[in-house]
């Protein structure tokens, strides 16, 4: 299968994640339907900036969404209910000027009998889009409200987007969607939640580090296969075949006055091509062949276990870390906010085992601004490589998932500049601007 089309598909999805995160979809989800039922609680709304900033939200709900449809009918309640108009209005000019002037003259109430709002909307026939937003707990309990409305749109056609404003108990309003089939969306303006905490975390994310002391010296793999490697264990193919592999020999017979080959017994030997080229004479021992596929088998395994080792933890992503001085460049510009639970779990699991106060500076990124890396690897250059002939061995490591800001030529002249230098200290930065 080929990854641009899966790249591509990954994409499109993150954008429509981050275009469901923004606006009145943000606080109120996507309201689907063409005749819409706007059923608003105001009980829990206070003077002041709270029934300020709810007012806004509304106004940015009817100037974004509900202005594309065709009908719309608007309701508030607390203990008593309040229905703009007795009937569905057509969306035009005027009906959404009356609805935003409605929306400005919302006033707090007691109360918040959702049922008889309920009782009250369901009436209304010509509606197939019903959007409760519920900002405290309603008066009556899950199943009275649950068992009433399922006999209410008991063959019928309306499609419920049960919202929960600022509310410290949804779990009514959330089993009532549950019960009708419908739609249900939670949103919060206290300390407003990141992008991020919409994604499923790893396993014990913000558990305590789990530090164990690894088994494995760290090796690149390039250290490690010039002892492990196949010519490191002498079983190279050639190496195995050079005590029986013979030059073909051609001499001048003066008897027969005339320039001839060795030839070959078809049972004893074969031709071979040699890594150089050249044809060899090979005669081949069948035990030493059996016991060679033996130890091929054997070295087949240990490199398995190496991959297997190399695949697991930090190593996954970041690969074997052996320098002695290291210094981390993590991208977190905000075209990351869809992966910086992975980026945060990952550099966790790196640095933990040297420094364990650093896991919660990494968990504490967040991700804005573009991705200048020309910045960071210059602060790595000026700052923390600047007395890197003191070192024994220096690595840089980079975590980023696209383009940089600047043009190839810049960073490459900046690698470049490491490069006269082999870099468990560590120095951690972020890679972003504002």
């Amino acid at each position: 299968m080929c990854a641009m089309p899966f790249v591509r598909v990954i994409e499109l999805y993150q954008q429509r994640i981050q275009w469901l995160l923004q606006d009145s979809r943000k606080v109120f989800g996507l309201i689907k339907g063409t005749k819409v039922g706007l059923v608003v609680d105001v009980s829990s709304m206070s003077h002041g900036p709270r029934l300020r900033d709810f007012q806004k939200d509304l106004l940015s709900l009817i100037d974004e969404q509900l202005c594309y449809k065709k009908q719309l009918y608007c309701l508030s309640f607390s203990t008593e209910i309040s229905p703009l108009w007795e009937s569905p209005k057509t969306i035009n000019v005027h009906v959404l000027h009356e609805a935003r002037q409605w929306i400005q003259q919302l006033e707090p109430g007691q109360g918040c009998n959702l049922l008889k709002a309920l009782k009250h909307v369901l009436m209304v026939k010509e509606l197939n889009s019903l959007v409760l937003i519920v900002g405290s707990c309603p008066d009556q309990s899950s199943e009275i409200l649950s068992g009433y409305a399922q006999q209410c749109m008991l063959g019928r056609k309306l499609q419920t987007h049960a919202v929960t404003y600022d509310c410290s108990n949804p779990a009514v309003l959330k089993n009532l969607a549950e019960a009708v089939r419908g739609c249900y969306h939670c949103y919060s303006s206290k300390g407003e939640v990141a992008p991020s905490n919409f994604l499923l975390k790893p396993p014990k994310h913000e558990g305590p580090l789990v530090i164990q002391t690894p088994c494995v010296l760290a090796k690149t793999s390039t250290d490690w296969l010039k002892t492990n490697g196949l010519k490191a264990k002498k079983l190279n193919l050639y190496q195995v075949l050079a005590p029986n592999a013979f030059s073909p020999v051609e001499g001048f017979v003066p008897i027969l006055k005339k320039t001839v080959s060795s030839t070959l017994h078809e049972k004893a030997m074969m031709q071979f091509e040699w890594y150089d080229g050249t044809v060899k004479n090979i005669h081949v021992d069948l035990p030493v062949l059996y016991n060679y596929q033996k130890l091929l088998a054997k070295m087949v395994r240990i490199y398995e276990n190496r991959i297997d080792w190399l695949s697991a933890a930090s190593r996954r992503i970041w690969g074997s870390v052996c320098e002695r001085r290291v210094v981390i460049l993590v991208d977190i510009s905000v075209t990351n906010s869809m992966y910086i639970i992975h980026i945060q779990h990952y550099s966790s699991k790196i640095i933990a085992t040297h420094y364990r106060e650093r896991s919660m500076w990494v968990l504490s990124l967040q991700c804005k601004g573009s991705r200048n890396f020309m910045s960071a690897l210059r602060r790595a250059v000026e700052v923390d490589f600047k007395d890197k002939d003191k070192h024994e061995s220096q690595g840089l490591y980079l975590l980023t998932t696209g383009i940089p800001d600047q043009e190839a030529v810049s960073i490459i002249t900046g690698f470049a500049t490491l490069l006269f230098a082999e870099v468990l200290i560590c120095s951690f930065m972020s890679v972003c601007s504002v």
